[in-house]
């Protein structure tokens, strides 16, 4: 019992030395046991195992538990775990509400298919668990606005998996964005090339005994299984996901909310074509946004400016005294005429982080909110669902941003949110 006592005071303890000092690996700094953070992970497919090494590289970190529905990702990621820590004691499971239930866990990760994050996170709140959860947020507008009540009512801490938020080159950007530097901005261009796989047909089966299809559907409508709509492929189906468009919008976006924090979001127009095959998420999608004197445009292909078209993903500012284009690791800045990669007269005015997931672990210890916080993932991740939902009415929407719903306009309202499946509706 004192173990505990001890581990649960040393948490709760707000401490600004810790924010204070540099990161430091497992080889040069040591943790008692009792000041470790017992981390369960739930959902270990291939980000999955990616929460597992990483937080099991943090010397303040302790895995305590894993969940998987596939027994074969549970199997699979024992031994990755027992391949970096010979000596780990951890407990599998099928179902992660067991792993809510137990005293001793401090928070979870989350890398379940998109229509699971809410419900688990949700759970795990109102189970005095904190959350790192991966994108995007949640399945639904609704999803998310119930997550950010929850997380305020019982006091957690969340921070979402946009990893690359914690790269130096994401804080220059902000940094020089900020500064005005490039002037005022009144227009942004994101895109992110590449169309889903060509699934199907569907080969209806049994689904293998090693998977608990029933719970892997979960809140969402029943399907016969299929692998071609199970594990990696589920994010090609509307069902559960929104497609490419739905998985790499939180990564470049990411940098636009924290650079200019658009508002006031009035219309957005949507346009594409659905994917071949039994997948029926947009094979490409283009979508026009309106804010407060700003312009977001995302587009399947690289838009029609310099340097965009040898970048994979990527961002494009428009200001009234220049430009300035990045993707993940790089930028380029335009002002006059002039081309560099950084403004040097612009300071280092943003702290850098000392790691996404360590970052985490400090916000969980101290009581204060990480780098991507759930309210601000929320309103990064809003605009996203609502040119989904453009793009499958086929037509321009017009919203109410303090309402949070549409004008006038019930069919796309009720896109908004969906009945979970009978007996699945645990939120």
């Amino acid at each position: 019992m004192s173990h505990l006592l001890n581990r649960r005071r040393f948490l709760k303890q707000s401490s600004a030395a810790a924010l204070s000092l540099p990161f430091l690996t497992g080889f040069t700094r040591k943790v008692a046991p009792s000041d470790r953070l017992r981390v369960a992970h739930i959902g270990l497919g291939g980000m999955g195992t990616q929460h597992l090494k990483w937080f099991a590289g943090l010397p303040e970190v302790e895995v305590a538990a894993l969940c998987d529905l596939d027994e074969t990702h549970l199997a699979t990621a024992q031994k990755t775990l027992l391949g970096l820590q010979p000596d780990a004691k951890v407990q599998l499971y099928s179902d992660f509400r067991r792993i809510l239930e137990r005293k001793d866990i401090d928070a979870i990760t989350c890398a379940t298919p998109d229509h699971w994050h809410a419900q688990v996170a949700i759970l795990a709140f109102e189970a005095g668990k904190d959350v790192y959860g991966e994108k995007p947020l949640s399945y639904s507008v609704r999803e998310g606005q119930k997550m950010l009540k929850s997380l305020k009512r019982h006091d957690r801490i969340f921070q979402l998996g946009t990893q690359i938020h914690a790269g130096d080159n994401y804080h220059r950007v902000v940094e020089i964005i900020r500064s005005g530097a490039i002037g005022n901005v009144h227009t942004v261009r994101l895109w992110k090339p590449g169309a889903p796989p060509v699934l199907g047909p569907a080969n209806y089966q049994e689904p293998p005994s090693t998977l608990n299809w029933d719970f892997w559907l979960g809140p969402a409508p029943y399907s016969k299984y299929t692998p071609e709509r199970c594990h990696f492929n589920y994010r090609y189906f509307l069902d559960y996901s929104g497609g490419v468009y739905q998985d790499f919008w939180s990564h470049i976006a990411d940098v636009v909310w924290w650079a200019i924090n658009p508002q006031n979001l009035t219309t957005v127009s949507a346009k594409g074509e659905v994917g071949e095959g039994i997948g029926d998420t947009p094979k490409w999608i283009d979508i026009d946004y309106q804010f407060d004197n700003l312009k977001i445009h995302w587009t399947t292909t690289p838009p029609n400016v310099p340097g965009a078209a040898n970048r994979g993903i990527g961002a494009y500012f428009e200001g009234d005294k220049g430009t300035l284009l990045c993707d993940y690791n790089t930028r380029e800045i335009n002002i006059g005429g002039m081309l560099m990669n950084d403004v040097e007269t612009v300071p280092l005015s943003i702290k850098r982080s000392p790691g996404h997931q360590q970052n985490f672990v400090n916000a969980v210890k101290t009581r204060t909110q990480p780098e991507s916080n759930l309210e601000y993932a929320r309103q990064m991740t809003l605009p996203m669902h609502l040119g989904l939902i453009s793009w499958r009415l086929g037509r321009e929407l017009h919203w109410n941003p303090k309402k949070e719903k549409f004008r006038h306009d019930g069919e796309a309202n009720d896109l908004l949110s969906r009945d979970y499946r009978k007996g699945w509706d645990w939120i």
